[in-house]
This record gives C-alpha cells, structure tokens and sequence, in this order.
C-alpha cells in the first residue's frame, strides 16, 4: 500500500522537469529569432546607406585627384567588394565594433555612448509620467463605462494619438517658451529642459496606454468572475484592483514594452525640436552627412532596442500568466 501511495512522486517530478524544458525551449526559440532579426536588420542598414550615396564625395574636396580618393576609399575599405565589406562589417559587429564614423572622426560606439544617458533620461521620464496619466485614466474610464467620464477620457485619448508629436512640441515652445517665459525652449542640463519634451514625447504613449487599458479592464469587469467576487462581499476596489487589474495586465505590459522601445528609439523628431543632444538627433546629424557608419550603428541600436524589450515583455508573460509558461 506504502509502495502505491508514493508512486506518483516520479511523475509529479517528471512534469516539473517537462515544464522546465519546455520553458527552456521557449526562451531560447525567443532568443535565437532575436538574433535573426538583429542580423536582417544590420544586413538591410548595410545595403541602404551603401545605394544612398558616396560618402567620398562628402569628404573628399572638389578639386581632389584619383589618386587621395583611392586612397581615402583604403582607409575606410570602401576599394573593396560588396560581399568583402558585409564579411569586415559583421565581423566587427561580433566584436562590439560598429566602426568609425566618418564625419566626427570617433568610434561609433563611444557617439552613441555619449548620447546615450541624454536619450535614455528623456524616453524613462517619458514612460513614468505616462504610466502615472494613463493607468489612473484607464481605470477611470473602464470602471465608468459608457458614461461621461469614459467619453471624455476616449475623446481626449483619441485627440492625443491623433496629434502629431513634433507639431505638440512646437506649440509647447510657442506656448511656454516664448509666450509666457515659463520653461526653456532648447537645451539640456537642468529640469527644467527636461519638461517639455518630456510632456511631448509622453502624449501619444499616454493615449495608447490609456486605451489598451481601458478596453482590456472593461472585458474583464463585465466577466462572470468578477460578479461572483463582488457577491462574495468584495469592495468596488478590490474587485477591480484586485482581480481585474491583474488579469487585464497582458496587453497593457505588451503596449508598454512597446512604448518603451519606441520611446528610447523613435525620439528623433523631439529631440530636433528641442536640440536634445541625443541619439535621435545624432541619427539625423549622420544622415545629413552622409555618415554610413555612424547610421548603420544608430540603426542597430534602435533595433536591438525593440528586439531586446519585447524578448523582455514576452518572458514577463511567464510571470504573469501560468498558462503562458506551460505553453499552452
């Protein structure tokens, strides 16, 4: 009888390593399809910015003879094949190498590193007051669905993921800077060049957050398990709070795994606007010059950006939901 009764013990332990497994399968799966878009992405930038012109035409004079643009075209192993440049070009890239830009003279890495903690200081500033506007507004609206207050909250999100971020931020200049004194218009190193483009770039994450929200809470108020709890006794709050907050939180962590890396890499546009000294605009500054190696890095980083936040946002999904951690 002893012996039938311990039985399912190896059982319960090969379930448990099965699990195991097939977490470790899904995280690599997830890893390795990274990798792949990394090298897509870098195989696209390397193409691009060698069909979109010749940067020796930018730094070469216009009386310079054959024989300083052979030699230029040396230095920088443009006098060699296509096929040789993609091989020196990834084979760098598995040593952290992203090269030497050509208009500032520097190591791609150590630009982007400088500009680095500009960009990341706007994109986190950013998140955080989105986060702090839209979960209060998309609980606000869901919990009072249909009502006044849910279409003035959709109104208003509608008006910001409809408004321009770069038009928002001119008029915040316009506005605070030069009308009223309040706030500098340009520049970096204190808070307060800090404010207005955080206030811009955050908008339009706000209304997206504000609105997976709202939708994904409102589903899940209007479920069967959430009118047993409230007749159980449970307060407004603690159903919501409690219940439906957390089984609304997948798509809301999506969106905002998204809005991060969208922030951190789609700022170029706010950073011109207020001449943040960021990565963004160092994007902007390459590309005006014809800086292909300095683009091709600004192009990666971006991408390993968005490639290394969702592989984040999808193993959080383990922690957030059982089902999606068995692989069901």
């Amino acid at each position: 009888m002893t012996d039938l009764i311990a039985s399912p013990a190896p059982a319960v332990r090969r379930t448990g390593r099965n699990r195991t497994l097939s977490l470790g399968r899904t995280v690599l799966g997830k890893i390795v399809s990274s990798l792949i878009v990394l090298l897509v992405v870098a195989t696209v930038a390397f193409l691009l910015v060698r069909i979109s012109g010749d940067p020796l035409a930018l730094l070469l004079p216009p009386d310079a003879t054959k024989e300083q643009a052979d030699q230029l075209a040396a230095e920088l192993g443009l006098n060699q094949s296509l096929f040789a440049q993609y091989v020196d070009y990834l084979g760098g890239l598995v040593q952290g190498d992203l090269g030497r830009s050509i208009f500032f003279d520097q190591p791609v890495v150590s630009l982007i590193g400088e500009r680095l903690p500009a960009t990341a200081l706007l994109a986190v500033s950013s998140l955080v007051l989105s986060l702090l506007i839209s979960l209060p507004a998309g609980i606000l609206a869901s919990v009072h669905r249909g009502r006044i207050t849910d279409t003035i909250i959709s109104g208003i999100v509608l008006i910001g993921q409809s408004t321009p971020a770069f038009w928002v931020g001119i008029v915040f200049i316009l506005l605070f800077a030069v009308r009223l004194h309040a706030l500098p218009a340009a520049g970096y190193g204190s808070v307060a060049h800090l404010v207005l483009p955080t206030f811009t770039l955050a908008i339009y994450s706000i209304a997206v957050v504000a609105r997976v929200l709202r939708t994904s809470l409102a589903e899940e108020l209007s479920a069967d398990y959430i009118r047993t709890a409230t007749a159980k006794g449970l307060t407004r709050s603690q159903v919501v709070i409690g219940h439906g907050l957390r089984n609304a939180s997948l798509p809301v962590v999506t969106v905002v795994g998204l809005e991060l890396g969208s922030l951190l890499g789609g700022a170029i546009l706010t950073e011109q606007v207020f001449s943040w000294p960021g990565i963004g605009r160092l994007t902007v500054e390459a590309i005006a010059n014809r800086d292909f190696p300095l683009v091709q890095g600004a192009v990666l980083f971006f991408a390993l950006v968005f490639v290394v936040v969702n592989l984040l946002v999808d193993l959080s999904y383990t922690l957030l939901d059982p089902r999606v951690r068995l692989g069901r």
